[in-house]
């Protein structure tokens, strides 16, 4: 079992950074997957970011050059570093890791864009 629980969610203007925090309630390091979703009203949820357990990582096109996605295995927990942010960023996000072909959530966290 694990927990995932985000944090850094809140209003933001356009143009304007973020950082969300994803601290997990166990041992990240030996994670195979780590990811960020988000989910915007009335639309499907999307990966916006993954980073592997080597660090290597990758990002929606969507989010590309204005996104970073790391962790920090010493404290469990996996950031999503967001600049230059757009209205259309506006979402709840989710934290997610996968442990033995097992999926985990967080409960989310909103990031409001205003233009």
């Amino acid at each position: 079992q694990m927990q995932l629980v985000e944090s850094g969610g809140g209003l933001v203007q356009a143009g304007g950074s973020l950082r969300l925090s994803c601290a997990a309630s166990r041992s990240i390091g030996s994670i195979a997957r780590m990811a960020w979703y988000r989910q915007a009203p009335g639309k499907q949820r999307e990966r916006v970011a993954v980073i592997w357990s080597e660090s290597s990582t990758n990002y929606a096109d969507s989010v590309k050059g204005r996104f970073t996605i790391s962790k920090d295995n010493a404290k469990n927990t996996v950031y999503l570093q967001m600049n230059s942010l757009k209205p259309e960023d506006t979402a709840v996000y989710y934290c997610y890791a996968v442990i033995t072909l097992r999926q985990y959530w967080g409960q989310g966290t909103q990031v409001t864009v205003s233009s």
